[in-house]
């Protein structure tokens, strides 16, 4: 009740304020026939005075006298006119004025009931954190979430890994603390879309390893959890997160979904610097470029921040564009002669070759050079470059389970 007094209180002062600033008697201002009046009626005396004077005899005093009087009249009749033209026009500006203010005032009250909120406390900022922490601190745990996801279409069926997996799934049930088994398995699942799978068998390989699990652990651990509710972070990826970023602090995908954490939480002022500085880390192929770009505008805005999009750090140029022969350049390579798809793919693998070594390159780099001394029947060189491979990814479990995979025929054919 209060509210609506004082808001009652506040439109009737403005009403007021208004009203009589308009009533308010104006500045005279004398129409044009007024003036043309005045002229006549001293024309008239003039007249009378050249009469008396002999300067006009009678008859001419008396023609001029009529004249002068039938002006006198117009003029009369003309400031009439003026007068009452005037009078109305001001008691419909006064009328207009105050249907105005009256509907002004009738539709704010109508607005403010439809998406106002008559009795809600005033929200400072302070307040409306700790709304966001109450939140945060009751929202739906990760077994919840993935049951509320609703059915999504899986990827493009492939049978080949997929009988891998569910063998790889029987041997997982009989070799339970194989960490090695567990990693495949984990991967392998979520390469299927399995999310739900995925992220059991990564729980099962972090519970295994203890205190060996690494930060790139926890963060896949984030990741898996997050894809299977949806896009959704829970409680349990958060602690995920927030154990894998405290051991790899640097890792660009806990960092993006650290921002996409606070950005679905309410709490844009944190997601944004997060976000930005990764911007200024990142090469443009990095994985999470895109999806920042696509999103970190609103949040932006939602954070209050005067920056424009062009005012965002720009991502680094990729490294090296010497990729080595892809899957598409491997089938391309079908329709040339043997001598010179042989001499193709040559060129291409020693382009990778010579990168890696000046440059180094990322594990898929590693394992798909692997793979290609492997078509070339340099089973030796592929050896060789595994094991490097394995010195060089010695601390990174995740690019060891690459680097394994490309290197798995090696191993049967040595079988």
């Amino acid at each position: 009740m209060g509210f609506w007094i004082a808001t009652g209180a506040f439109s009737a002062l403005v009403v007021l304020v208004l009203m009589l600033a308009v009533l308010r008697p104006r500045k005279a201002t004398v129409p044009a026939a007024a003036y043309d009046l005045q002229v006549y009626r001293d024309q008239l005396r003039e007249v009378e005075k050249d009469i008396a004077r002999g300067i006009l005899s009678e008859e001419e005093g008396v023609r001029a006298r009529t004249e002068v009087s039938r002006r006198v009249l117009e003029a009369d009749r003309a400031l009439q006119q003026a007068k009452a033209a005037e009078l109305r026009a001001s008691g419909l500006d006064r009328v207009i004025l105050g249907v105005g203010l009256v509907a002004t005032v009738a539709g704010a009250f109508l607005v403010y009931l439809q998406i106002g909120a008559p009795g809600y406390s005033d929200l400072p900022i302070a307040t409306r954190i700790e709304l966001v922490e109450e939140r945060r601190a009751t929202r739906p745990a990760q077994a919840e979430a993935e049951e509320q996801v609703p059915f999504r279409e899986g990827l493009p069926p492939d049978p080949r890994r997929e009988e891998l997996v569910a063998q790889l799934r029987t041997i997982m049930e009989q070799r339970p603390d194989d960490a090695q088994g567990l990693g495949l398995l984990a991967t392998n699942e979520a390469a299927l879309g399995n999310f739900r799978a995925a992220r059991v068998a990564q729980e099962r390989l972090i519970a295994l390893l203890g205190d060996e699990a690494t930060g790139f652990h926890h963060i896949d651990l984030a990741e898996m959890m997050i894809l299977a509710a949806g896009g959704y972070v829970s409680p349990e990826a958060e602690a995920a997160l927030t154990r894998g970023l405290q051991l790899e602090p640097r890792n660009g995908t806990g960092r993006y979904y650290a921002g996409l954490m606070f950005a679905q939480q309410g709490r844009p002022d944190l997601a944004f610097p997060i976000w930005r500085n990764l911007l200024a880390d990142s090469t443009i192929d990095a994985p999470w470029v895109e999806p920042i770009l696509l999103q970190i505008e609103e949040v932006m805005f939602l954070a209050g921040v005067p920056e424009s999009m062009s005012d965002l750090p720009q991502p680094a140029p990729a490294a090296g564009t010497a990729r080595g022969p892809s899957a598409e350049d491997l089938a391309a390579a079908e329709n040339m002669s043997a001598e010179d798809r042989q001499a193709m793919i040559e060129s291409m693998v020693e382009g990778l070759a010579a990168r890696l070594a000046s440059e180094g390159g990322t594990p898929e780099e590693w394992a798909r050079l692997i793979g290609a001394q492997i078509v070339l029947g340099r089973t030796d060189q592929a050896r060789a470059i595994y094991d490097e491979g394995r010195t060089v990814f010695a601390e990174s479990p995740e690019a060891l389970t690459i680097l394994d995979a490309a290197a798995a025929p090696l191993n049967e054919a040595q079988d």
